[in-house]
């Protein structure tokens, strides 16, 4: 029997599930569709998490409105570049001798992204005119 490389299974099922999602979003109206999921904790709390507005915001990049997805949640285009570049690292930069540039791997890049994730969770939260245009 065939045994299949764990990372090469992850390579072919990236895409399909990336895919599967992108095209379920295009279709798929949050605003309009009852059965999108709910920020739980948005509805336990009344507060914006910083998910919040992520659906809406996928649907509508898909659709070019690009400024609209951006406003139901700005941490969405962090999360696109994050994701991008963990994407080109994994699949183009395959050589060992490039593999240590990968800046996700330095020992401050978790601490930076999770810095970055509390601020915004906080300032979208924030109920006064500059920070209203964080929330979703």
């Amino acid at each position: 029997m065939y045994r299949l490389n764990h990372q090469l299974f992850l390579k072919l099922c990236i895409p399909i599930v990336i895919l599967t999602m992108g095209i379920f979003y295009f279709i798929i109206n949050p605003n309009t569709f009852a059965f999108a999921p709910k920020c739980p904790f948005h509805s336990f709390t009344g507060l914006h998490c910083p998910g919040c507005g992520s659906q809406r915001a996928i649907h509508e990049i898909l659709h070019g409105n690009i400024w609209t997805g951006l406003q139901h949640n700005f941490l969405i285009l962090f999360a696109i570049l994050i994701l991008s570049y963990k994407l080109y690292v994994s699949y183009v930069n395959n050589s060992s001798s490039q593999s240590n540039q990968n800046l996700l791997q330095h020992n401050a890049a978790p601490w930076l992204i999770l810095a970055l994730v509390l601020g915004f969770w906080i300032l979208r939260n924030i109920p006064l005119e500059p920070f209203l245009i964080l929330a979703p």
